[in-house]
């Protein structure tokens, strides 16, 4: 049996929500890049304004920034669990070491949900 099996586990089931975390965030990205194409379809169907250039490229934006921040996640989260997996292993006791990254990491999703949040209410108050 492996060493420290219950703790490579959770490390494992760690690395595993992050990682599915990181693809709901991806994917809600490509949703909200693509939510332009339904608004022109909505618009266009009930004979409503066109949806300006600007506010397509924000909403292209966000959406990219998301899908961008959906693969920095990976990467953190890749780089924590070897990380972790290496500290399990190491026969030394160490402290646990909390970075600022998690911290960004929300912070940015918070700044983009907010963007996104003030984007659909503009959105809503000029078509009205």
């Amino acid at each position: 049996m492996l060493a420290h099996f219950t703790d490579h586990a959770a490390n494992e089931r760690t690395f595993l929500a992050w990682i599915r975390t990181a693809l709901a965030v991806m994917a809600f990205g490509f949703l909200v890049e693509r939510f332009d194409l339904f608004l022109q379809v909505a618009a266009a169907s009930l004979g409503g304004h066109a949806i300006s250039v600007r506010r397509q490229l924000f909403g292209d934006l966000i959406g990219l920034l998301l899908l961008v921040l959906g693969g920095v996640m990976m990467v953190v989260a890749t780089l924590r669990y070897r990380r972790n997996r290496a500290l399990i292993d190491s026969p030394d006791l160490q402290a646990g070491q909390h970075g600022r990254g998690d911290l960004v990491l929300v912070g940015l999703l918070l700044l983009l949900g907010g963007a996104l949040f003030l984007y659909l209410v503009v959105h809503v108050l000029t078509s009205v």
